[in-house]
């Protein structure tokens, strides 16, 4: 399979699954069999999933991508043994990050619910306007793509793991604060923006809100 055809959403479902490390094979840059350059949209994928990784507490270093072309065995062979002995050095998904395992799912099922939106954060804001893989690099590396992903991400990522706490039970603004490590203030004004739009309400009797959905 083309490396252009892995998807956000296969990362993410392998670590789900509690995956320790994602190795993804490519071929080599420049040498696409195809017009649509697709390992270049691989390496987009992969330094974008890093930044998520980074963002719900998973060390970006379990994910990593290589390029080869198809005559590179020995290169491969090397490639999968330093990456298998560099997991094994970080130790288990989440327990090496301190997430217990009921955290870790929470976290990483709120992002891969994201998955359609980052897809569009994707194609209209993080293009990379060059096909080099340091001008890759350097773009995913910017302060600027930081700035970016943080203003588009950080909120919608709160917003799916309220809805999936409130999909459990109704909660009010304090307990959703205290659970999530957020400021009350901010998930006031998620409340407010998500009942806008109908995906919560407010329970007047049991002081609380519950979702709507």
């Amino acid at each position: 399979m083309c490396s252009g055809r892995v998807d956000l959403e296969f990362i993410l479902r392998a670590f789900a699954r509690q995956q320790d490390g994602v190795y993804i094979g490519g071929c080599r840059l420049g040498e696409c069999n195809y017009v649509t350059q697709g390992n270049y949209d691989a390496l987009g994928i992969v330094l974008l999933c890093k930044k998520i990784m980074a963002h719900i507490g998973l060390n970006p270093e379990r994910l990593r991508i290589q390029f080869m072309s198809s005559g590179d065995g020995m290169l491969l062979a090397k490639g999968i043994d330093d990456f298998t002995a560099a997991i094994k050095e970080l130790g288990p998904l989440g327990r090496a990050e301190g997430l217990e395992l009921e955290e870790l799912k929470f976290k990483i099922e709120a992002a891969r619910k994201l998955v359609p939106f980052i897809r569009l954060m994707e194609r209209e804001r993080l293009r990379v306007p060059v096909k080099s893989e340091e001008a890759y690099r350097t773009f995913f590396a910017s302060d600027d793509v930081d700035r970016i992903f943080h203003e588009l991400f950080d909120d919608k990522l709160a917003v799916s793991q309220i809805l999936m706490l409130l999909r459990q039970k109704p909660l009010p603004t304090a307990a959703i604060a205290q659970r999530l490590g957020l400021n009350p203030s901010d998930v006031s004004r998620h409340m407010k923006s998500s009942s806008r739009q109908g995906l919560v309400r407010y329970d007047a009797e049991q002081n609380c809100y519950c979702c709507a959905l």
